[in-house]
């Protein structure tokens, strides 16, 4: 199991800190989400924090955009330092176009799912994805509940992988404990991202180590 911690819960005020546990822990990657107050009502990091983040991470950077208009600025978020650069299908007119400029600037393309959005409307795309982001809380706020309806998505996603042959990983962003992350393990999810349930607890490290041990 992939794990990717949401900085997103981490201490703003010693984010420095809080990035090299991540990089002495099991974690696999560093989860950042960037949100611009119109497509989610929040505000979050912006390309300055993210590039200091990276000045620290020895982990992939696995960006989350949940912004409006993201083809402008994803040569940016490659100066920057991402590796894996996800989309909100929701967000993109010309979604094909998207996944195309983000592998031309050679990072890892994903697309998001909001709770309402079905699996199926990536048919005809799946095979050009890399990774496809199943969010199991609506977008904008760390600490929400689960939505349980989200490990019935997994496994139709998961049908849809393996019958078009594409080696898309299937990460999921919500409500994610060592219950929840158990039925989304079994369901066939590759990836899970966890925020305040990492930092939220006694001792993150091992809560990360607890997550990666469910298959």
């Amino acid at each position: 199991m992939i794990i990717s911690p949401s900085l997103l819960s981490c201490d703003f005020a010693n984010i420095q800190r809080d990035v090299e546990m991540l990089n002495n822990s099991s974690a696999d990657w560093l989860h950042i989400d960037v949100m611009d107050g119109v497509f989610v009502p929040n505000i979050s990091f912006g390309l300055p924090v993210i590039e200091a983040m990276n000045r620290h991470a020895k982990k992939p950077l696995d960006v989350h955009l949940m912004i409006v208009n993201p083809d402008q600025y994803v040569a940016d978020f490659k100066k920057v330092g991402a590796d894996y650069l996800t989309v909100h299908y929701e967000a993109c007119t010309h979604l094909h176009r998207t996944i195309q400029l983000i592998h031309q600037h050679e990072m890892k393309a994903g697309v998001a799912l909001n709770p309402h959005t079905p699996v199926e409307v990536l048919s005809e795309i799946i095979c050009d994805l890399d990774l496809v982001l199943i969010m199991s809380v609506n977008p904008g706020f760390g600490g929400q509940k689960f939505i349980p309806q989200a490990v019935e998505k997994v496994r139709k996603l998961k049908k849809m992988i393996q019958e078009s042959g594409s080696s898309a990983l299937i990460e999921i962003d919500g409500g994610v404990n060592l219950e929840t992350g158990k039925l989304l393990a079994d369901a066939g999810a590759d990836a899970l991202v966890a925020g305040s349930f990492v930092f939220n607890s006694v001792d993150p490290s091992k809560t990360i180590a607890d997550l990666k041990g469910l298959n």
